[in-house]
């Protein structure tokens, strides 16, 4: 009806012997506020102002609603702040407004000066300061409007109950919120979804599945923040099971909308059920970029990086626009492939999508040229950045060291601790891995010990891992093997004992390289790794019957080595082979290439040695 009461006022504007009043102008504001017209809504402010209406405050409270619900908080705000006078609605819409505009803090403070100035709370009051406690995460705060809540009779009231509910849920508090639930007499959808919300945070999947089945005997549906949430639940506790159950009630009683098809592929991918993912994918109509987006990054969290380009592709084919979520997740899939031509084309589309100014996207990009190796490309992207974050920092001090550039690199690190941002963990490990590749002892160590005794940064596994790679490297066997027994937490860890493994036969250091092994087969004697790192060491000083025993007592095992995979980037498609694949197309043809490939490798050589020798006797 707001289009007829338009229409009628136009009519009475259009009669200079009437006048709209105060009862004239609240009605056509809340038409204004239902079809979202903030225009004709500041025209009809202006009418007010004219004549004499802006002291009203029923009049001046509509006209502050209609701002707010227009989406003009600006406006909102000065009109409540040359209010001559105000009531608990007036104060309820700006805590509202400012609440809306994910200004939290400044809507507690409001709700307290609203009782400073003597105005008593009302329920939408309480629910509105208690939602910005659970956005907040302020739990203190949150029990504090609950004591008032209760001391003003409003803790019966149950959009305040289903607000507490919600709070305590997110601030982790179960069982107060279990509590309050438990206390609510008549539980609407909002108070079930609460306390859904509240276990899926948790990763409670049977409490919500056993919420869900009380709400159907109870005879109240659910919606899709219900079921939403409850598949999200089961994500986080990879309960396959209860998750079918869900899907199976979605099935029977609802018509899924895209919240629901993107929670189900989420769980799916979370229980590993990539097959149950395909199939509800298929089912979809798959009509906006948020389904495929979820399809796409599903891919690339388990490690599916050429299925997530597939989709992509597909997604491309039926004209669905990406947005800056499926550029970073396509990025994220082209880094791990090394698909430099395909993030090449998503580069594209980031200029054209003009998604340059994001600052997410453009960290992706940065990082799919680094781990491509096009390192002057990194470099164009890191310069265009709008803001360099810590991650970029790091990615692009990443790619100089691991391109051979570590002066670069070292150069980059300093001028980010000259701009005052504190390096953390992963820039340091980027830093020593940066000397390690270099041959930068010295250099390597003094970036250790800088974060640990300048920046109080504990070392973890991966900080020790590259500090014993960075001695391995340079021969010092016997410090990085002192380090790892004296430091308790990482004495026995395989990885580290991995890494020293493989410099010892590096090396040549035949008895410390035993020792390693032996405590290697000891912790995991299923490794086939370990046995062929023994096995090539003894060979590579001639000690056959040892690296016999040692290719023996693998086959005693049964133990293979997992044969090599590589992939390579062909007319803009990834093609993946393994070591010795005769699966792959024009096998005899490739195999005939590699080997006359090699025949002239071994006669340059021969060739190249020859020159050597002449060289040497002259």
């Amino acid at each position: 009806m707001f289009d007829e009461a338009f229409q009628v006022f136009e009519k009475l504007m259009h009669f200079s012997f009437l006048k709209p009043d105060g009862y004239t102008y609240p009605s056509v504001l809340k038409a204004c506020s239902g079809l979202g017209f903030a225009n004709f809504g500041r025209m009809v402010h202006s009418h007010l102002v004219k004549n004499g209406f802006i002291k009203d405050v029923v009049v001046t409270s509509s006209l502050l609603g209609m701002y707010a619900k227009c989406g003009k908080f600006e406006l909102a705000v000065q009109v409540f702040d040359e209010m001559h006078e105000r009531d608990v609605a007036c104060w309820n819409t700006v805590i509202s407004c400012y609440h809306h505009d994910g200004q939290y803090e400044k809507a507690l403070s409001l709700f307290g000066k609203m009782k400073d100035h003597g105005f008593a709370p009302d329920s939408v009051s309480f629910t509105t300061a208690i939602s910005a406690c659970a956005k907040l995460m302020n739990l203190e705060r949150g029990k504090e409007i609950h004591d008032e809540a209760v001391r003003n009779g409003f803790v019966s009231d149950r959009f305040v109950q289903a607000a507490l509910v919600d709070m305590y849920g997110k601030c982790g508090c179960l069982e107060m919120a279990i509590q309050v639930f438990g206390e609510i007499r008549f539980k609407n959808l909002v108070s079930w979804n609460s306390m859904i919300a509240a276990y899926s945070i948790k990763g409670d999947s049977k409490s919500c599945v056993h919420l869900l089945s009380r709400m159907d005997t109870e005879q109240i549906k659910p919606n899709s923040t219900t079921l939403s949430s409850s598949l999200m639940a089961c994500s986080k506790s990879a309960n396959l099971k209860h998750g079918k159950f869900i899907h199976g009630y979605i099935i029977k009683n609802i018509k899924p909308d895209t919240f629901i098809y993107t929670s189900l592929l989420d769980m799916y991918f979370k229980c590993g059920a990539t097959s149950s993912a395909e199939y509800v994918f298929k089912k979809m109509l798959k009509t906006n970029v948020v389904e495929w987006n979820s399809m796409i990054s599903g891919y690339v969290a388990i490690g599916l990086y050429l299925e997530a380009l597939g989709i992509y592709k597909d997604m491309i084919a039926a004209h669905i626009e990406p947005d800056s979520i499926t550029v970073t997740s396509i990025l994220a899939a082209c880094s791990q492939l090394g698909a430099l031509e395909q993030g090449k084309e998503i580069h594209k589309t980031i200029i054209s999508g003009k998604f340059e100014s994001n600052e997410i996207v453009m960290g992706a990009l940065l990082d799919m040229y680094t781990k491509c190796g096009v390192v002057d490309e990194a470099e164009q992207v890191f310069n265009q950045l709008p803001e360099r974050d810590l991650f970029s920092w790091t990615t692009m001090i990443t790619a100089y060291g691991t391109h051979g550039q570590a002066c670069k690199a070292l150069k980059l690190f300093q001028e980010m601790k000259k701009l005052n941002i504190k390096p953390d963990r992963v820039v340091f490990l980027a830093v020593i891995s940066t000397c390690s590749h270099a041959g930068l002892v010295n250099e390597g160590c003094y970036y250790f010990n800088q974060m640990v005794n300048d920046y109080g940064i504990k070392p973890k596994t991966a900080d020790y891992s590259c500090l014993v790679d960075l001695l391995g490297r340079d021969g010092r066997l016997h410090e990085a093997y002192a380090i790892l027994q004296r430091t308790a937490s990482i004495r026995e860890d395989v990885e580290l004992l991995s890494t020293l493994f493989s410099a010892c036969y590096l090396h040549g250091d035949l008895k410390l390289g035993e020792e390693i092994g032996g405590l290697l087969i000891d912790k995991n004697p299923q490794d086939s790794s370990t046995y062929v790192v023994l096995a090539n060491m003894y060979a590579s000083i001639k000690k056959w019957d040892k690296a016999r025993k040692v290719r023996l007592k693998m086959k005693e095992l049964g133990l293979r080595k997992n044969p090599g995979c590589a992939w390579i980037e062909i007319d803009k498609k990834i093609e993946p082979f393994f070591v010795e694949d005769k699966s792959i197309p024009k096998a005899d043809l490739v195999y005939e290439c590699l080997s006359i490939l090699s025949g002239h490798m071994n006669k340059d050589e021969v060739l190249f040695l020859n020159i050597i020798s002449d060289i040497c006797e002259c």
